[in-house]
């Protein structure tokens, strides 16, 4: 870890279902566990959040920070009375918890975009493709659009600073009386 700190290097550890670190308490104690070392970080992908039923907005609001990747990759999850949960022995086409093609399943992309930078957090936005139902070379061409479609560029200025000019604050108790 020492190796990567020296070397500007920002590990980044896949929060996944059913690995180690799977949620925000598994990071938690896996930073703890190596002394909150500055080269843990986190690589998100929402699409593990639907299949965990995990609120993936509010994992940004507590993360974000240690945000340094960001797969975008889509999932769904639509349970019945007979299964739920991630795994699974059904073909991946039958389970409640499967990926699909960008824009074809339950991610709020952009809300994801939005407080990525909000946060002012600049990563890498890779699209990591895998969906039961339509072929990689559709996915691939579609989600490229896809990502470029919501790559947000952040503003520069205040939003309502319609002359762009510098404040006198002198100047206006001038013209105010003050």
């Amino acid at each position: 870890m020492d190796a990567f700190k020296e070397n500007g290097v920002a590990v980044c550890y896949e929060v996944h279902p059913v690995e180690d670190i799977h949620d925000g308490d598994t990071f938690e104690r896996f930073l703890a566990a190596t002394g909150n070392h500055k080269s843990v970080n986190i690589l998100y992908d929402p699409s593990h959040f639907i299949l965990q039923q995990l609120d993936y907005i509010q994992y940004i609001d507590h993360y974000h920070e240690f945000i340094k990747a960001f797969h975008v990759k889509d999932s769904e999850f639509n349970p019945t009375g007979k299964k739920g949960t991630f795994g699974g022995y059904n073909n991946w086409k039958d389970r409640a918890g499967r990926y699909r093609s960008l824009g074809d399943g339950q991610v709020d992309f952009k809300t994801i975009f939005s407080k990525l930078t909000e946060y002012g957090c600049d990563v890498w936005a890779v699209l990591e493709w895998e969906c039961v139902i339509k072929s990689p070379e559709q996915g691939a061409k579609e989600g490229a659009a896809f990502i470029t479609r919501h790559i947000i560029e952040a503003t520069e200025k205040t939003f309502d600073d319609f002359a762009g000019a510098d404040v006198d604050d002198e100047q206006l108790k001038k013209i105010l009386g003050l």
